[in-house]
């Protein structure tokens, strides 16, 4: 068929807009946010009088479909998932099942702390009620009873450090108003940051069937979480100590070291690698899970996630391992 001069102007018109958006010619920036509901994670909008790019939603993440496993990665057959992000270039260094849905078990508290953060004052009282009577046999907890108080820094302080579930309890019944809606905010929150292979059934991590996340989703969780300076304060500290108070005002003191055994020094980083912190997750379902915050030696950070290992020094000594492929 051939064209007529109109439809030749038409189509140079077209060209010229097209390669102006490659070039980068005009180009004007879209803040735009993430939506679940939406067919594509990115796209151009071409007109006459401007060319404008929508940046990707994933434009500064780190990305995967699948394993990413060279020759002489670590041997990783001892967990069901894992994987290094180099926040920097965005890049996976590492990546086993990181899209498979697993119990996350306690490394579920990062999202609570997440989200309490967000919707919370760190010098605001939280009151204890009934909900942090929790019965489950080997579970964690400060001793938490009804009528006791505390300020949610602090109770952040003992959630990420000593990882207490009744803690988390009480973040959740105060800064959600109840705990369901906190777990319903849980949910929002991982919808919004693209973990939408993740469901939260409660805020502390303890076994449900229908709790679950992946390797993907808690880096694009923990990468949000730290963010907050707080945050990475307390994953930091080898140890917490306070006091907080019961019904009457008497004082209940607390001190527990880090539940991370690289902060307790047990166990030690490749000599270009400095654990900045992290969280720990053990179940029986979930086995023994571990994600750590680390920089090298110029200061760029990773995100590293192990998930399901068989046993804690297995889920330790293969963090090490790959931890060593940080400029391997």
């Amino acid at each position: 068929m051939k064209c007529t001069s109109r439809q030749k102007s038409v189509f140079l018109l077209c060209v010229l807009l097209f390669a102006c958006s490659l070039s980068g010619c005009g180009n004007l920036s879209y803040d735009m946010e993430y939506h679940v509901d939406y067919d594509v994670s990115s796209f151009n909008v071409v007109s006459r009088q401007e060319t404008r790019t929508a940046v990707p939603f994933a434009a500064s993440l780190c990305v995967a479909a699948g394993d990413v496993i060279r020759e002489e990665s670590p041997d990783m057959a001892q967990a069901e998932a894992a994987a290094l992000f180099g926040l920097d270039r965005s890049e996976v260094l590492y990546a086993k099942n990181i899209h498979e849905r697993l119990h996350p078990a306690s490394l579920t508290k990062v999202m609570t702390a997440l989200v309490a953060l967000e919707n919370g004052q760190l010098n605001q009282t939280l009151t204890a009620t009934n909900a942090v009577n929790i019965t489950e046999s080997g579970a964690v907890l400060c001793g938490l009873k009804k009528g006791d108080t505390m300020t949610l820094d602090q109770a952040l302080r003992i959630l990420l450090v000593y990882s207490a579930n009744d803690v988390a309890m009480l973040i959740a019944e105060n800064i959600g108003g109840s705990v369901e809606r906190f777990v319903e905010m849980m949910n929002e929150k991982a919808h919004m940051l693209g973990a939408t292979n993740s469901h939260f059934m409660n805020p502390h991590g303890l076994t449900d069937s229908d709790h679950y996340t992946t390797v993907y989703d808690l880096y694009l969780i923990f990468q949000a979480a730290v963010g907050y300076d707080t945050f990475n304060e307390i994953i930091h500290m080898s140890s917490y100590q306070t006091v907080f108070y019961d019904e009457t005002g008497r004082e209940k003191a607390f001190d527990k070291p880090n539940t991370n055994r690289f902060l307790q020094g047990e166990y030690q980083a490749p000599s270009n690698v400095t654990v900045i912190g992290g969280k720990t997750g053990t179940t029986s379902a979930a086995g023994n899970c571990l994600m750590l915050l680390s920089r090298d030696e110029n200061g760029s950070p990773y995100i590293s996630v192990i998930l399901r290992a068989e046993g804690p020094d297995i889920v330790y000594s293969r963090m090490i391992d790959l931890l060593g492929e940080i400029h391997k």
